[in-house]
């Protein structure tokens, strides 16, 4: 329960990014979904912390030298 409260500032803060930073910005990501929408998903699916730590993994793994290809958040 209190994950899930606290997950709604990270999400807010997510979508702030996709409207207002990401148009901006030319589309490099090399996951699928996006780094932004496993964000989402990750805390959605597991709150602030478990969902937090798995999106700064996933942002954090998203550089030239990085992985690639399909990366779906896990149950």
């Amino acid at each position: 329960m209190l994950a899930d409260l606290l997950a709604w500032p990270l999400i807010v803060l997510v979508r702030m990014y996709q409207y207002i930073l990401s148009p901006l910005l030319p589309g490099a990501c090399r996951y699928s979904p996006s780094c932004s929408e496993y964000g989402l998903q990750a805390l959605r699916r597991h709150g602030a912390f478990r969902g937090g730590w798995l999106t700064l993994k996933r942002f954090l793994s998203c550089h030239p030298w990085g992985g690639h290809g399909h990366d779906p958040v896990p149950e």
